[in-house]
């Protein structure tokens, strides 16, 4: 609604504006638009809302701070009036507690189809869903593939020309204006398409969907603002229709998000004794339909349990995020989510199952197209272990490797390395070649996934799998944190729940290995080999063994499970960066050509990736201006805020809230 006010004020517009600090859960009220100061002699003096700090009224004069310039006075003030949009943010209510009968709950999924149906547009697109559709190539590609799926290694882009794209892509840390914005399309899909959903009237006649949706909505939230930083969260989430938009706190967004997921377990909670059993038949028919999201091909979709389970584990794997800046509240949440229930077995994990949408994993696709090979350091990382995955998940080299004439001294590459010798994968950072045939381009010939046992196991593309929420419980016992368990039983469930097939593919090779790989005792020490000697043989960066030690440093330890949890988290990477981030594990190959970037990461030590070397976020890279301007005026200074206030850049080295410069103990 707009707000006039004419008379002359006594207030500090700063609080009014939110440039502060909020509370958990608490409700704000923005504004936007112009304040104009009026002067007795009919001066005028009109300020943007974006612009201004602070105003006040003094004794004899106005007061005006702004980020343009000077803090300026004005006296001879007849009056001030402002001209401006309140709106309020924060505020998604879970009104659980109504009575609604099971007619009315059909009733109002009928009158929102077209509203579910865009909502389901943007839980598809949480994994690469493209145009309403399930995940699919493209989508996934940009998403993950040519960003966080190589910042951590797990894929090398073989080749540097995207013409359908029109698009170069130099090396894996490039600046590329046509990729590097990828990542942010999960998020991008909620709030056009979630955001209307959640602020529509009807929706309160359905609040178990409503609490679900508000928990996709900020699980997409949470892994937006670990890739990039500070949100337009509240903006967005409000469904606020304006044309600009504020950058909130990646501190504020998570202690929102906390607050959310509370609200949403006690709807979840209310549900089970207090509504009919006709209704919970109509909430199993609105999840299958709109939701789309399972925990096993088997569930129950009336039984809400698995949500409350969900919500904790995000709450627990935030709780990790947070470790390091804010530990106290950290152990706070952790123990918390645990003692509410998180995943504990298979059938409690949440994902989507391509194979029930009649489509294949979006990774076949791509690798059909011969747009990624696998990164030699996860490849070394997986040899030196000897993982289960080297007996059955990758092909070796499809075509005969030539050392190159243009080969680096000292390099041990035979001058051809027969056809399907080698487990080869590529150097994150080299300089890829061109085109996308083995003929023109080697690397196209590297190490893949096998597309035949890969399209045969189904994997599903999980949002919260088990062996995740074991590492997270063996990361927070490590800590001293109660989870309910020691760190050593966490860790070896972990990796017994480690494999990436569908749960219910019988020929599962990972099982039959599983139990020898436990008992792991020390790497191998393989190095790698550039069979084209492009890039210097690199000795193992692998120094831990698998196997539970009890005699080990808290480090060691930690370094154990956040190597078992990336390798177990493969093929999804945002998690894997947090890690990779946070605590500079698992050790890594360093990324090379790290000119191409925006010039902040540094080549760091040539034999292992050091903090200095590893992208620490994604910058914004905004075409339309007004985006320029937000992220001048809020954008930047919520980053510092982030920070403790220490000067922020939108580089790729400006390190995020959680993301602390300190010992992991």
């Amino acid at each position: 609604m707009k707000n006039n006010k004419s008379a002359f004020f006594a207030v500090a517009v700063s609080a009014m504006l939110g440039m502060g600090a909020i509370e958990a859960n608490a409700q704000q009220t923005r504004y936007k638009g112009t304040v104009t100061i009026h002067q007795k002699d009919g001066t005028k003096t009109s300020i943007n809302e974006s612009d201004l700090w602070r105003i006040e009224n003094r004794e004899d004069y106005v007061y005006a701070a702004t980020k343009q310039i000077q803090p300026q006075k004005y006296a001879d003030v007849d009056h001030v009036s402002f001209d401006w949009i309140a709106h309020e943010v924060g505020n998604i209510s879970l009104n659980y507690k109504r009575d609604i009968s099971a007619d009315e709950l059909e009733q109002a999924v009928k009158d929102m189809r077209t509203q579910l149906g865009s909502a389901l547009n943007a839980v598809y697109s949480m994994r690469g869903g493209k145009e309403g559709g399930p995940p699919q190539a493209h989508a996934y590609q940009f998403a993950y593939n040519l960003g966080p799926d190589s910042y951590v290694q797990y894929f090398c882009v073989p080749h540097s020309d995207f013409p359908y794209a029109n698009f170069t892509l130099r090396s894996t840390y490039d600046l590329c204006k046509g990729s590097i914005g990828g990542p942010n399309v999960g998020f991008s899909r909620m709030k056009y398409d979630m955001a209307p959903t959640l602020n529509a009237e009807k929706i309160d006649d359905m609040p178990e969907i409503k609490a679900i949706y508000l928990t996709l909505f900020n699980y997409a939230a949470i892994e937006n603002v670990d890739l990039f930083g500070p949100l337009t969260y509240y903006d967005n989430k409000g469904n606020f229709e304006g044309s600009s938009f504020e950058y909130d706190r990646v501190k504020d967004i998570y202690y929102q998000v906390k607050a959310d997921i509370d609200a949403a377990i006690k709807c979840f909670k209310y549900y089970k004794d207090h509504r009919s059993e006709a209704y919970k038949i109509q909430i199993e028919s609105a999840i299958w339909e709109y939701v789309k999201l399972l925990s096993s091909y088997d569930i129950d979709a009336s039984d809400l349990s698995v949500w409350i389970r969900f919500a904790n584990s995000l709450k627990l794997r935030m709780a990790i995020h947070m470790s390091k800046v804010e530990p106290a509240t950290a152990k706070q949440w952790a123990e918390e989510a645990v003692a509410g229930g998180v995943i504990e077995n298979t059938t409690d994990e949440i994902g989507l199952f391509p194979s029930l949408f009649g489509v294949s994993h979006p990774l076949i696709e791509i690798m059909g197209w011969n747009d990624i090979v696998m990164g030699a350091s996860f490849i070394n990382l997986l040899q030196n272990l000897d993982h289960p995955y080297m007996k059955y998940l990758f092909t070796k080299n499809s075509i005969a490797l030539e050392k190159s004439k243009q080969a680096v001294s000292g390099t041990s590459a035979p001058a051809v390395t027969p056809k399907g010798s080698v487990y080869v994968g590529m150097r994150n950072g080299v300089t890829p070649g061109i085109d996308q045939t083995a003929d023109a381009n080697p690397y196209v010939g590297y190490s893949m996934l096998d597309r035949t046992y890969f399209a045969e196991c189904n994997p599903p593309l999980y949002l919260m799998k088990v062996s995740e929420v074991n590492f997270l419980r063996a990361e927070g016992a490590l800590r001293g944190w109660n989870m309910g368990g020691t760190a050593q039983s966490f860790y070896e469930q972990g990796i017994r729940t480690a494999y990436l097939e569908d749960r219910n593919y019988k020929e599962n090779e990972y099982t039959k290995h599983v139990e020898q790989y436990l008992n792991v005792n020390a790497p191998k020490g393989i190095a790698y080999v550039d069979p084209q000697g492009l890039t210097p043989d690199m000795p193992s960066v692998t120094k831990i063994g698998v196997k539970w030690n009890e005699d080990d440093s808290k480090e060691t330890k930690l370094e154990k499970i956040i190597t078992q949890k990336y390798i177990a988290s493969f093929p999804y990477s945002y998690e894997s960066w947090v890690d990779l981030r946070r605590t500079g594990y698992p050790k890594l190959f360093p990324i090379l050509n790290t000119e191409h970037g925006d010039g902040t990461i540094k080549p760091g030590d040539p034999k292992v990736q050091t903090a200095d070397n590893i992208m620490r976020r994604i910058p914004w890279i905004p075409d339309d201006s007004q985006k320029k301007e937000d992220i001048k005026a809020t954008g930047i200074p919520a980053l510092s805020e982030d920070t403790n206030n220490k000067p922020a850049t939108d580089t790729q080295m400006q390190r995020l809230w959680w993301d602390v410069d300190a010992p992991n103990f």
